[in-house]
C-alpha cells in the first residue's frame, strides 16, 4: 500500500485514532495497528520499512525514500542550532553514549536550563533542539510512546543499506520525488504534484519537462481543469471505481483541497481550528466515498471509556441518494468500531442525515 500512496501523514490529533493509522483503514480495512508499528518502529534498525521525516509534512515514508530526502536535511544550516551549536551537540554526544532516549531523559543528563512549562507547545530548549536536529536529519525517531517521540542518531534507524546508498544531486532528487508524486497521483496538475512532496512548483515544473522527454508522464488536458496535468505511464485506467472508504482530514487523496474540488466538486476545509459555533459540518469530518463521488459527510469521535463510536453529526453530498450514502455508510462504520474495538455506535441528532442512520444502525 505505501509502494502505492508514497507516505502517511503523523499528527497529534486524536480524536477518533491517530492520523497515520486511518489511511491504512481506509484501503486494507480492519488491519492489526502493529503492522505501521512493528515496520516504523522495530526492535532491530535492519527491519525498519518506515521512518519518519519531513516530507509532505510530519510523515512516515518507506526508508528507501531517504536519499531522496538528503537534500533538504542540510547539516549546519538551522539558525538555532548555529546559535546553540554546543548545547545541540552535547545533545548528540548524550544520545551517542546512552543509546535511544527522551527529550526528558536527556534534560536530566545535561541538567539543561529552560526547562518548558507544562503545555504542548512550551517546549523545553532540550526539546527544541531534538526536534531541530530532527528536522535537520541528525536524529531520528526510534519509537514512540503515545505520542512522545524518542530520539536516536538517525544512522542508528535507517538500514545500513539505505545509509550506504548514493546521495542523488538536489536536482535528480526532486526529479525522482515528481515521478513518485505522479505515480501516486495518477494524474494532477504541476501544484498537485508539487505538494505531495512539499517541492516548489517551479522545480516541480523542471522536472515534469525532464519526465515528458524520457516518457515517464504525458501531459493531457482533462475536462474542466484549467491547469494542465500530467499522466502517469503506469496509470491504470479503470473504466468506473468502485471503492468505498472514509477519508479522514489528512488522507493524502484530498488533503489537496483544490484537487478535491476538481475531482469531486467537494469544498471541504478541516474545521478544528474553528470556533465550535462557526463550524458547518462538525469538529473531525471524513469524506464518504463511494465510487467516483463524495456522498457523505459524518463527523466521528471515539469515546473510549464507553467503548462507544460517536457520529457527532451526518450529512448527506448535495446530489447523492441519501439511500446509497446511508447503506454505504452503515458498513464502513460498522467496520470502523470493529477495527477501534468500539462496541456501540452513537448517531447524534446533527446533519441531515442523522435520523436515516440511526434508523439503518438498530436494524440488526
Amino acid at each position: 500500500m505505501l509502494s502505492s500512496i508514497g507516505l502517511l501523514q503523523i499528527d497529534s490529533v486524536n480524536v477518533l485514532a491517530r492520523a497515520h493509522y486511518l489511511p491504512v483503514f481506509a484501503r486494507l480495512g480492519g488491519y492489526s495497528q502493529s503492522l505501521v508499528d512493528g515496520a516504523a518502529w522495530p526492535a532491530r534498525p535492519q527491519d525498519r520499512l518506515l521512518m519518519e521525516t519531513w516530507a509532505h509534512v510530519a510523515s512516515m515514508v518507506p526508508v528507501t525514500t531517504e536519499p531522496l530526502l538528503r537534500w533538504r536535511r542540510r547539516r549546519g544550516e538551522i539558525p538555532w542550532l548555529k546559535e546553540h551549536s554546543a548545547f545541540a551537540a552535547d545533545v548528540l554526544d548524550v544520545i551517542r553514549e546512552r543509546g535511544a532516549l527522551w527529550a526528558g531523559q536527556i534534560e536530566k543528563v545535561l541538567a539543561a536550563p529552560g526547562r518548558g512549562r507544562a503545555g504542548w507547545w512550551e517546549w523545553s530548549q532540550t526539546k527544541h533542539a531534538c526536534e531541530l536536529l530532527f528536522a535537520e536529519g541528525a536524529l531520528g525517531t526510534s519509537h514512540r510512546r503515545g505520542f512522545e517521540r524518542c530520539y536516536d542518531l538517525l544512522d542508528r534507524i535507517v538500514p545500513p543499506a539505505v545509509l550506504a546508498a548514493p546521495t542523488p544531486s538536489e536536482m535528480d532528487a526532486k526529479r525522482a520525488l515528481v515521478e513518485l508524486s505522479a505515480r501516486h497521483h495518477g494524474i494532477g496538475t504541476a501544484r498537485d504534484l508539487a505538494d505531495y512532496y512539499r517541492l516548489p512548483v517551479a522545480a516541480t515544473k523542471a522536472a515534469l519537462l525532464d519526465l515528458q522527454e524520457a516518457g515517464t508522464v504525458t501531459k493531457v488536458a482533462v475536462r474542466g481543469w484549467r491547469e494542465p496535468a500530467y499522466l502517469h505511464r503506469d496509470v491504470r485506467q479503470p473504466r468506473k471505481a468502485s471503492g468505498v472508504a472514509l477519508l479522514c482530514p489528512f488522507d493524502p487523496l484530498i488533503w489537496e483541497r483544490s484537487r478535491t474540488e476538481r475531482l469531486f466538486g467537494v469544498h471541504y476545509r478541516i474545521e478544528i481550528y474553528t470556533p465550535a459555533a462557526k463550524r458547518v459540518h462538525g469538529y473531525y469530518v471524513f469524506l464518504l466515498l463511494v465510487g467516483e463521488a463524495i456522498a457523505g459527510r459524518f463527523d466521528l469521535k471515539s469515546d473510549r471509556a464507553a467503548g462507544r463510536l460517536l457520529v457527532q453529526a451526518a450529512w448527506n453530498e448535495p446530489g447523492a441518494d441519501a439511500s446509497v450514502t446511508v447503506d454505504a455508510a452503515v458498513g464502513q462504520l460498522r467496520s470502523m468500531a470493529a477495527w477501534l474495538g468500539l462496541g456501540d455506535i452513537v448517531v447524534a441528532e446533527r446533519g441531515d442525515l442523522s435520523a436515516p442512520l440511526r434508523r439503518a444502525l438498530a436494524t440488526v
